[in-house]
């Protein structure tokens, strides 16, 4: 019949059809360092990626392949404390052995902190009603020898003040085409901006921002922007105009990838699944928590 349900390994199930007899949808809380990785999505000519360590990792633990769909693929160099991922597979084993036993074949960068068989109708990408990402900005007149890969530094002051105004111009509903990389493969440069929050935690500024979903570097691109503003190259009405030209040209340079963590993806509750401390270590709030 035209139109009817046909399984896709890790791929969507309909409301009221299973996977095939015998298997089993299970999804993971995944933290990891981006530092000397190639970004989350495997790669041919890079054996360094999340995705290539954890599958390898979960075939050994199930004694078969396992192939795997992450909550929202990260670049070279960006980090992650609460990446979800999910898998199917036949193997069955305790929750325990999908975090410890995983784990011992990880290397230190990436860590799974806990496993959850969850229904059909999970998937890590299309069931996510909203990500959050934290940027961390070390801002000091000479750079710091500790965090060089965790977060992005800058000899310049920066105007928090000047920044919350221009980024107050992003929150809602938008067209994101200024701040979304050329190579963009999204289908629509809309997306709906809930929270942009800039606050000083400790000795770092950190950028708090909330989303239905992001585009390709658009974090960063934004990131970018806003410390135009606070550098006082731009002022902050400039981030209106930015968004309004819908052109990626005019809205300047890209921040770097170091200080960029994706810290947190909500589900329904339906699913279950354990709640997390965004993070990262340096940055111990909870989310819409930051002194501003």
């Amino acid at each position: 019949m035209q139109g009817a349900y046909q399984y896709k390994p890790n791929g969507e199930v309909p409301p009221g059809e299973s996977l095939p007899a015998g298997l089993r949808r299970v999804a993971l809380g995944v933290e990891y360092c981006g530092a000397g990785l190639h970004g989350f999505q495997k790669q041919k000519t890079a054996a360094d990626t999340v995705q290539a360590w954890l599958e390898k990792a979960l075939s050994n633990i199930a004694a078969e392949p396992v192939t795997l769909v992450c909550a929202g693929r990260t670049d070279a160099g960006v980090h992650a404390t609460n990446q979800v991922v999910h898998f199917d597979t036949r193997a069955q084993r305790p929750e325990r052995a999908w975090v410890q036993g995983v784990n011992t074949k990880l290397p230190d960068a990436v860590r799974v902190h806990w496993a959850r068989e969850v229904p059909a109708q999970f998937h890590a990408r299309f069931s996510a009603s909203a990500r959050s990402y934290r940027y961390l900005i070390h801002s000091a007149p000479t750079r710091s020898a500790h965090c060089t890969a965790g977060v992005t530094w800058t000899q310049h002051p920066l105007d928090l003040q000047a920044m919350r105004a221009g980024a107050s111009h992003l929150l809602g509903c938008h067209d994101f085409t200024s701040f979304r990389a050329s190579q963009c493969q999204a289908k629509s440069p809309v997306r709906t901006l809930t929270r942009l929050d800039i606050a000083v935690v400790g000795r770092l500024i950190v950028l708090e921002v909330s989303a239905n979903a992001f585009l390709h570097h658009m974090v960063r691109n934004i990131t970018g922007a806003l410390m135009a503003v606070g550098r006082g190259e731009r002022s902050p009405a400039w981030i209106a105009e930015v968004l309004a030209a819908r052109d990626r040209t005019v809205a300047g340079v890209t921040a770097p990838p170091y200080g960029l963590y994706l810290v947190d993806v909500q589900y329904p509750g339906e699913f279950e699944l354990p709640e997390s401390d965004p993070g990262p270590l340096l940055v111990p709030l909870p989310l819409g928590a930051l002194p501003v």
